[in-house]
């Protein structure tokens, strides 16, 4: 006798911005039989409004889900009786609904970070040790062909023990400029790009390695976006929009141009006053667009890592050090940033297509070699990724709603995977204000 089909899993989602539609997407089409979404939680109606119509044309026989203000979380839970919440709210509110979440044993996925403060990590701490909840991390680079490689590599022992990691994070001037646009601009509300940006690089470092960070020593500045800089740049720091800069600026955006950004943004924002194309020459800006972080790990190895949001091409190199040999990872996200490009996030497009011809110095691809000890240097065949950041997106929805599945490299990230890679940004902010290394155990959290 055939086993019936189990329901569908309900979910909630909480925050209803640019990033809850890969969600979506996937809980009212491609992962539908799996998971559907049945609430909304959002302040803003606008932006509800949209995502209803999204679910409806995709999934048209799916009731559709109610909607609610952020102060009515206790009674939609009551009412919808939720398995689990999808949370994609900014990001120091991540927390005030892991811990209501998780008081009523619903399981929880979040978007990195995880929290953004030391207060706030413990909370969750307390909570997810109390709950029957489960804490999925949605660290998406985990599952990127190359990141997966370079685990692989590290976890078969190609070059012994690792002793050091170098890594070098590049943000053009398109999606660099985008976080002193957006709210991440107040560190207040994302912990600055050390947390929120970062957390993403920190996570694969701690999970390359299988080793948890001690301590941190950090240096931050702002060199180039912020009311500071604007007379460099020829630009008005009173303008509160990019709309109000001349056309001719490269760092002005239309909203308007963008069917998407319309519809969630320049739509929205009279139902909660909130731009999403502020001045990035503004005032206002309380986060650094220059980072050096130090960290040292408990087994031994060392992490340099550096980041600069106004660079002129996107991309990262990381370099893995070892008693037996080194890995390097190079990769090319947009080899140039054009004053007049739409494109915002290049981590979000297709990777280029092999054989793609060539028409600048630098182009769009990805590189993997391994060296070791006393050999030549071998270039390791990288598979083409389908979809957004070299297709970590579609297998991390695959294993999120999909059932996942017993994974050898153990890319699943829980609650204390979030909490060990927000505790090096956490750290580096402790740092940028002591001028001194801190150590991670202050924080008191179970790492």
């Amino acid at each position: 006798m055939t086993a019936p089909t189990p329901a569908p899993r309900r979910y909630a989602v909480i925050g209803t911005g640019h990033r809850s539609e890969m969600y979506l997407r996937a809980l009212s089409d491609s992962h539908a039989e799996h998971a559907v979404p049945v609430a909304f939680v959002d302040p803003n109606p606008v932006r509800m409004q949209h995502y209803l119509d999204l679910v409806a044309s995709l999934h048209p026989e799916l009731e559709p889900p109610s909607r609610w203000a952020p102060e009515q979380f206790e009674e939609m839970v009551a009412a919808v009786r939720p398995d689990a919440v999808v949370i994609t709210t900014p990001d120091a509110l991540h927390s005030e609904y892991i811990v209501a979440a998780l008081a009523h044993d619903l399981d929880v996925v979040v978007e990195k970070p995880i929290t953004t403060t030391a207060e706030k990590a413990r909370a969750i701490a307390e909570a997810a040790q109390r709950s029957a909840g489960r804490i999925t991390m949605t660290f998406n680079y985990r599952y990127s062909p190359r990141n997966s490689l370079v685990r692989e590599l590290v976890a078969a022992g190609e070059i012994g023990t690792v002793t050091s990691v170098h890594f070098e994070w590049l943000l053009d001037t398109g999606h660099g400029a985008d976080y002193f646009r957006r709210w991440h601009r107040e560190k207040e509300m994302s912990g600055g790009l050390q947390i929120h940006k970062a957390s993403h690089h920190f996570d694969l470092v701690n999970w390359w390695l299988g080793d948890t960070p001690s301590q941190v020593t950090a240096l931050g500045s702002r060199r180039f976006y912020g009311a500071e800089h604007a007379a460099e740049h020829g630009v008005d720091p009173r303008a509160r929009t990019s709309r109000e800069l001349p056309e001719s600026d490269p760092f002005r955006i239309d909203l308007s141009a963008d069917e998407r950004m319309r519809a969630l943004n320049l739509e929205a924002e009279a139902a909660d006053g909130y731009a999403r194309d502020q001045n990035v020459f503004g005032e206002g800006v309380t986060i650094d667009d220059t980072l050096n972080v130090l960290v040292g790990y408990r087994g031994g190895a060392a992490l340099t890592y550096s980041l600069h949001a106004y660079a002129p091409w996107e991309g990262y190199r990381v370099a893995l050090n070892g008693t037996r040999g080194r890995i390097e990872l190079d990769v090319c996200e947009r080899p140039h940033r054009a004053p007049e490009e739409a494109e915002i996030d290049p981590s979000a497009l297709e990777e280029s297509a092999p054989g793609e011809e060539a028409t600048e110095v630098r182009t769009r691809r990805s590189t993997l070699r391994l060296q070791r000890q006393w050999e030549r240097a071998v270039e390791i065949p990288i598979p083409t990724g389908r979809g957004g950041h070299g297709g970590g997106d579609a297998m991390l929805l695959d294993d999120v709603f999909g059932g996942g599945a017993s994974d050898p490299l153990g890319r699943q990230a829980s609650w204390v995977d979030g909490l060990r890679s927000a505790v090096i940004g956490i750290a580096a902010n402790a740092s940028m204000t002591s001028g001194g290394t801190v150590h991670v155990d202050r924080f008191d959290l179970p790492l």
